[in-house]
C-alpha cells in the first residue's frame, strides 16, 4: 500500500476544527448548485483572432488580450461587409421535405412524402446528399434537380443509411446513422452499401395504448451473422457506382473511409471479424481496385471506431497514425505509400487526441494523459521527427486547451480534484503570460466544503498504482463507520477518474449525511495504456472486479468505511459491474444500483462484444465466467435495477433474465422498467424525475438508514 493516503487522512483529522468554524452551505446551494460567492463563472466565448489577440466574455463584457504587448481592452466587433465571407448554403429538413434556407423565405427542394435523411451540403456549396427510402439521393443546388444514385434500397438494403451496429460501434451515434462522405473537391460520394438480410431481427415492445407498440431491430448479437458490407464510390450528378474490390460476403468490418486531402484516392480501414488484424486500403476510384497502406496485427484487438487514427498532411507529403500497438497510444509518420518515416511520441502514456498540425514549422500539438500522472490531461508539442517534445502546460492540473491559430499561445482551463477551477493564456513553453479567471469567489475560504481527492491504491498482484478519486464525509471521524456510494463504468480504456475539481450540490450535502463518494478506476480503464486493457481480453469483469475489490478492501482498513455498506452503481457497462458485483463479487459488495445492465454478454451486439471476448463458440468459458446469471446463486445484499423498456443498445432482456434467475432462486430484487426508456430516459423529464428520486430513496432506506430530508427529492 502506499504511504500518501495515509498522510491525507491524517491531514483530514487535523483540520477537522477548521471546518466547524466555517458556515454551512444552505439549501437553495445544496438542492439549487446556487453557488454564487462562492464559486464565479468562467469566461466565455473564447476565440483567437489570430496567432496573438483573443477574446472572451466577461461580466457582460467582451475583451481582447494582446499576447505581444500584454494588454487587455474592451473589444468591438468590426464591421464585416456584405459578401465578403462566403456564406454555404443551408439545407435544413421541415416535415418530411427538404429547404434550401434563404433571406426571405426558404425555398423548397424536394415534393414527396418520403422523409429525407442527413442532409450534407458538399464541400463546394453546390450540392446536398442525403438518403430516402434507404438509397441515397443529390439535388443540384444551383438547378434544383433530384439525382437517385442507388436504387435498391429496401428494409434490410441500405444506401448511405448505416446499419444498426455500425452506427453505434463504429461510427458513433453522433453519425446519426449516415454512411456516406464527399470527396473535398466535391466530385465523388463515397458511401456503404449495408444487406442486412441475413443479420437477426430482435422484436422490442412498450406498453402504450391499447395495442401496445412493437418495433422490430436488425441487431446481431454476439455470434450472430454481420451485415454484408460494400464501399462504392457515385458522382454527384449520377452514373455507375464504382465498387471497391471486396467481397462482401467476407466476415469483416470496414471503418469510416478517408479521403485523401487531393480528392484522387479514398483511404478505407477494413479488419477482420476477430479484430486483431487491421488494413488500411487506398481504393482507385475508377477502377476499385485496392492496395496495402497499412498493416497493423494485435494479439487482444485493434479499436476500429478510433475515427481519427489518420490525419493527413494537408500538403499531400504524409500521414500521422494513431496506433496503441505497443501498448500505449502513440502518434507515428509514414509517407503516402505507407513507409514509417519515424515513431513521433514515445513513452508509458497516452497520447489522446492530435489537436493541430502545424505543417509550416513541422510540429504536432496533441492531448495526453499527463506523463506523471494518468487522472490528468496534459498539452503537449513535438516536431514531426519526434524531436523538441514541450509541454504547453503547467503544475499540477488537469487542463483543457484552445491554442491560438499559429501555436504561438494558447488558453487554458485548468483545475485539480482540491483546486478551482481557473483559466489562463499561456506560451508555447507553459509560461503564464494572464490569468484571465479563477473560478474560486470571495466567500469560498468562509465556506465548510467536503475534501475531495484523488488517491492511489496498489493493485492485489503489485503491478498498478489504482487511481480512486474520494469525496470525504464532512467533519469525519475515524473512530466512526461511514456508508460507501461507489459509481463506476468499468468499461475498456473508459476511466472516470479524472483529477479535476468538480462542486455538486448533491455530492455535498451527501458527505455532509456522512457518506464516503467514490469514484474508480481499475488496470483497464485507459489509465494503464492499452498494456493494461489487454487484460480484460476474454475475460470481462474478472480484472475490474479483482482491482474494484481491492480498492474497497482498502477503505474498510484504512478510511472508516463501514463493510456492511459498500454500494456500487453505474448504467450500461457500469451496470454490468454493478450487476457482477452482487452476485461474482458479493462477498465485498453489499448494494447495487443498476441501470441498462447487460448480464450476459451473449446478449450484446457482435462487434464490441467479439472485439473484447471473441464469440461465444471460441470462448465458452469466458462468456460464462462473465455472465451475471452464472453467480447468480452467490447473490446477496441488496440490488435496484432500471431498464428502459424500448433500449435499443442494451436489450431489457438483459434486465430481464438476470431478475427470472434471481426469482427462481427466490432471490429478493428490487425492479424498475420505464416505459419509453430507451439506454437512458433524460429526455422524459417525469422519469427522468421518478428515477433520481428511486436513486435517493435507495441510498437513504440502506445506505443512511433515516429519512430522505426535505428538498432533496425532485
Amino acid at each position: 500500500m502506499m504511504l500518501r493516503p495515509f498522510i491525507a487522512i491524517f491531514l483530514l483529522f487535523f483540520v477537522a476544527n477548521a471546518y466547524s468554524q466555517k458556515k454551512e452551505l444552505s439549501e437553495d446551494q445544496y438542492f439549487k448548485g446556487n453557488f454564487k460567492g462562492i464559486i464565479q463563472n468562467m469566461p466565455a466565448g473564447i476565440n483567437w483572432l489570430d496567432d496573438t489577440q483573443v477574446t472572451y466574455s466577461r461580466d457582460n463584457k467582451k475583451y481582447v488580450f494582446n499576447c505581444t504587448t500584454k494588454t487587455e481592452s474592451e473589444y468591438t466587433m468590426p464591421e464585416i461587409k456584405k459578401g465578403s465571407i462566403p456564406v454555404k448554403p443551408l439545407v435544413l429538413n421541415k416535415g418530411n421535405d427538404l429547404f434550401l434556407r434563404k433571406n426571405v423565405a426558404d425555398e423548397q427542394l424536394t415534393f414527396d412524402e418520403a422523409k429525407e435523411v442527413n442532409p450534407t451540403v458538399s464541400p463546394d456549396g453546390n450540392y446536398v446528399a442525403y438518403t430516402k427510402n434507404n438509397n441515397l439521393y443529390c439535388t443540384d443546388l444551383q438547378t434544383k434537380k433530384e439525382i437517385q444514385l442507388t436504387t435498391d434500397g429496401s428494409a434490410v438494403i441500405l444506401n448511405g443509411y448505416a446499419s444498426w451496429v455500425y452506427m453505434e460501434e463504429i461510427l458513433t451515434r453522433s453519425s446519426g446513422y449516415r454512411s456516406f462522405w464527399w470527396s473535398p473537391d466535391s466530385k465523388n460520394i463515397a458511401f456503404f452499401r449495408s444487406d442486412d438480410s441475413k443479420v437477426p431481427v430482435f422484436t422490442i415492445t412498450d406498453a402504450n395504448g391499447q395495442h401496445g407498440m412493437v418495433e422490430l431491430q436488425r441487431y446481431p448479437k454476439s455470434g450472430d451473422p454481420n451485415p454484408e458490407i460494400k464501399v462504392g464510390i457515385v458522382k454527384p450528378n449520377g452514373g455507375p457506382v464504382v465498387w471497391a474490390d471486396f467481397d462482401s460476403k467476407n466476415d469483416q468490418y470496414f471503418g469510416m473511409p478517408y479521403w485523401r486531402p487531393d480528392s484522387k484516392a479514398l483511404w478505407t480501414p477494413w479488419i477482420n471479424r476477430g479484430q486483431d488484424d487491421y488494413y488500411l486500403y487506398e481504393i482507385d476510384l475508377t477502377t476499385g481496385q485496392k492496395k496495402v497502406i497499412y498493416n497493423e496485427m494485435q494479439k487482444t484487438w485493434i479499436d476500429l471506431d478510433d475515427l481519427d487514427k489518420v490525419q493527413f498532411l494537408q500538403n499531400g507529403k504524409g500521414v500521422f497514425i494513431l496506433s496503441d500497438k505497443t501498448g500505449w497510444k502513440h502518434i507515428y509518420y509514414y509517407d503516402m505509400n505507407g513507409k514509417l518515416m519515424n515513431p513521433v511520441t514515445q513513452g508509458n502514456y497516452t497520447v489522446l487526441s492530435i489537436d493541430k498540425i502545424d505543417e509550416k514549422n513541422q510540429r504536432i500539438y496533441f492531448v495526453a494523459r499527463s506523463k506523471e500522472n494518468s487522472a490528468r490531461r496534459d498539452y503537449y508539442s513535438i516536431k514531426f521527427n519526434g524531436k523538441e517534445l514541450t509541454r504547453m502546460t503547467f503544475g499540477e492540473f488537469s487542463h483543457a486547451v484552445i491554442l491560438s491559430a499559429g501555436g504561438s499561445y494558447a488558453v487554458t482551463s485548468y483545475s485539480n480534484s482540491t483546486t478551482p477551477t481557473a483559466m489562463a493564456i499561456v506560451d508555447k513553453k507553459g509560461k503564464i503570460i494572464k490569468e484571465i479567471a479563477n473560478t474560486k469567489g470571495p466567500e469560498f475560504e468562509n465556506y465548510s466544503l467536503a475534501k475531495t481527492e484523488v488517491l492511489r491504491v496498489t493493485s492485489e498482484d503489485g503491478k498498478y498504482e489504482l487511481p480512486l478519486k474520494i469525496t470525504w464525509p464532512l467533519n469525519f471521524d475515524k473512530n466512526k463507520k461511514y456508508p460507501v456510494l461507489i459509481s463506476v463504468y468499468g468499461g475498456p480504456d473508459a476511466g472516470t477518474v479524472w483529477d479535476n475539481w468538480v462542486l455538486r450540490g448533491a455530492k455535498q450535502f451527501y458527505a455532509k449525511e456522512g457518506l464516503i463518494q467514490v469514484d474508480m478506476d481499475h488496470r483497464g480503464s485507459g489509465h494503464f495504456g492499452k498494456e493494461g486493457v489487454n487484460y480484460m481480453h476474454r475475460n470481462l469483469g474478472y480484472w475490474e472486479m479483482k482491482d474494484y475489490s481491492t480498492m474497497v478492501k482498502w477503505l474498510i482498513a484504512n478510511a472508516a468505511a463501514d463493510e456492511n455498506k459498500i454500494c456500487i452503481t453505474g448504467f450500461s457497462y457500469g451496470g454490468y459491474m454493478s450487476c457482477y458485483a452482487l452476485t461474482y463479487g458479493a462477498g465485498v459488495f453489499t448494494h447495487g444500483m443498476a441501470g441498462g445492465s447487460v448480464t450476459d454478454w451473449s446478449l450484446y451486439d457482435s462487434h464490441y462484444t467479439e472485439k473484447l471476448m471473441d464469440t461465444p463458440l471460441e470462448n465458452p468459458d469466458g462468456y460464462k465466467s462473465s455472465s451475471t446469471l452464472t453467480f447468480a446463486d452467490k447473490y446477496k445484499g441488496k440490488l435496484q435495477m432500471v431498464h428502459g423498456m424500448i433500449d435499443d443498445n442494451v436489450h431489457i432482456q438483459n434486465s430481464m433474465q438476470l431478475l427470472s434467475k434471481l426469482q427462481d432462486l427466490k432471490k429478493e430484487v428490487e425492479y424498475m422498467p420505464y416505459s419509453g426508456g430507451r439506454h437512458g430516459w433524460g429526455q422524459l423529464a417525469g422519469k427522468s424525475a421518478h428515477f433520481e428520486n428511486l436513486k435517493i430513496n435507495f441510498i437513504y432506506k440502506y445506505l443512511l438508514e433515516k429519512p430522505v430530508p426535505k428538498g432533496l427529492l425532485k
